[in-house]
């Protein structure tokens, strides 16, 4: 056990706190999930850079991590489109290209380990200040048709959009990387 460790397990235990909270659809506990949303997105940083910084990189951290990384965006995007902030396609792209990205890097890890590109960290940068700034309920801070509250949700949707954006072409770039490294393989063996 060690600090990054310590983090990322916080994390997944702040995983489904997040979901119980943002069950719940009122503003009170809109803030409440945003709060255990941003506690959650900010122990992601820490543990990676003290994971990287004091050589703290463990198996039970890569996979724990990727785990925590992943339930907490689904679980987000679920709930935004189970209470309606989020349409229901955008949810199902992210949630399939996680999965399958996931599935295609664990099966080529055979061959080579599969890091993380720009494009797939801009998504997720993207992705979790999207996330973010739909949970915040807006209205109770702004009326709603102010042009500050409206044009906050807008660039949420647009950091949702890049975030899109980034999703599938880093899912591309993925693909055709294991391609190009399956082949190269084929012809060692």
């Amino acid at each position: 056990m060690n600090i990054a460790n310590a983090l990322t397990i916080l994390r997944l235990v702040l995983v489904p706190v997040f979901i119980v909270v943002f069950l719940n659809d009122t503003t009170f506990y809109r803030w409440i999930a945003y709060i255990v949303f941003a506690i959650a997105a900010i122990t992601d940083k820490l543990d990676g850079y003290y994971a990287r910084s004091r050589n703290l990189v463990t198996d039970f951290g890569k996979l724990a991590d990727s785990i925590a990384d992943k339930a907490l965006i689904i679980s987000a995007l679920v709930l935004l489109s189970i209470h309606g902030y989020l349409w229901w396609w955008v949810t199902i792209v992210f949630i399939v290209r996680e999965l399958g990205i996931t599935l295609m890097r664990m099966k080529m890890r055979k061959i080579k380990v599969m890091a993380a590109g720009q494009a797939g960290k801009i998504k997720m940068v993207a992705q979790s200040f999207g996330i973010a700034g739909l949970l915040i309920p807006w209205q109770s801070i702004a009326p709603i048709e102010g042009m500050i509250a409206q044009g906050l949700i807008y660039f949420s949707y647009a950091l949702i959009a890049i975030a899109l954006y980034f999703a599938i072409s880093s899912a591309v770039e993925y693909i055709k990387e294991a391609v190009r490294l399956s082949r190269a393989n084929a012809h060692e063996e």
